[in-house]
């Protein structure tokens, strides 16, 4: 799977290397001036991200000390729900016993989740340079095994395929933009902090499909509480239109501009996807979808109207 999306990131990128290509740049050059590109993205978005990010967690460590001074004060609120639910005598009977080993295999399962992920996230970028730099052997690789009479347009679909793939990521990273800029007014005009953060996050679950938005909403909504419960349930109800809007009136159109394919479509191949495939199923559904699409319309259906 992780090769699969690997494949699908550098067949997306590959319309911008071809571009370059033809403009003169040599293809191994092309393809460091966008894997520079892409990095160059990724640390401009690490930067909005990480410093508000830092400056919580800087702050959460600075606060438990007053919080465990509460906790024992009984003329605070927090001394007061201590001395009602006894909230420390029962997180200390949780940590004994099968209580500490719950909480060890809780952060050993933690520690595997983080590892696992930063694994896959580098095997996915190593892999998708090998794909990206070696793609024109990999697909003069794969048409050998197409009949010669047959090879030309076979090499005539594979191209378009190629290009309707790369014109949808092009409008996927669209509509995330347009789901961060959203987040972005609407946390300002709220007065909500770290809007642009937050933006970013949110036009980067965006990406993934089905649940990205979903997720991103109610992280926001989230941190709207911190403004007052009024802010955060209008935050909330402001992400459950955008998702209808997103998806019933802006990812298939944009879906069908950018890969000429139906919004039913669009909207079955990435449920079945996300089914079948989980996560990756759902990012690979519509390139998949596009595929298909033209084998049938220049491969099968021809043939079998001719008989």
């Amino acid at each position: 799977m992780l090769a699969l999306l690997a494949l699908v990131v550098a067949v997306s990128v590959e319309p911008v290397v071809g571009l370059l290509v033809a403009r003169g740049l040599r293809r191994r050059w092309a393809v460091s001036a966008v894997v520079v590109g892409l990095f160059a993205a990724l640390a401009g978005l690490l930067s909005l991200l990480v410093p508000p990010v830092t400056s919580e967690v800087d702050a959460l460590v600075k606060a438990v000390p007053t919080w465990l001074q509460e906790l024992r004060d009984h003329s605070s609120t927090l001394g007061r729900l201590e001395d009602r639910y006894d909230v420390i005598g029962k997180l200390k009977q949780q940590l004994n016993g099968t209580g500490a080993g719950q909480v060890l295999h809780g952060v050993l399962g933690a520690g595997q989740v983080v590892l696992t992920t930063v694994t896959g996230v580098v095997l996915v970028t190593v892999l998708t340079l090998y794909f990206l730099a070696g793609l024109p052997a990999l697909i003069g690789f794969v048409l050998r095994f197409v009949p010669g009479s047959r090879r030309p347009q076979a090499a005539e679909l594979t191209e378009e395929i190629l290009s309707r793939t790369g014109r949808f990521m092009l409008a996927n990273v669209a509509t995330s933009v347009i789901a961060g800029l959203a987040t972005v007014i609407w946390l300002v005009v709220w007065g909500v902090p770290y809007p642009w953060a937050l933006g970013v996050f949110v036009g980067l679950m965006d990406l993934v499909p089905v649940v990205g938005s979903t997720i991103g909403g109610i992280v926001v909504s989230l941190v709207a509480l911190v403004v007052s419960l009024p802010v955060a349930v209008a935050t909330a109800v402001f992400y459950i239109v955008f998702r209808v809007a997103e998806d019933y009136l802006i990812v298939p159109r944009a879906m069908k501009f950018a890969v000429a394919v139906h919004p039913l479509v669009t909207i079955l191949a990435v449920l079945a996807g996300g089914a079948l495939l989980g996560l990756v199923g759902a990012l690979v559904a519509i390139p998949a979808a596009v595929a298909v699409g033209l084998v049938l319309d220049q491969a099968v259906f021809p043939g079998i109207a001719e008989r």
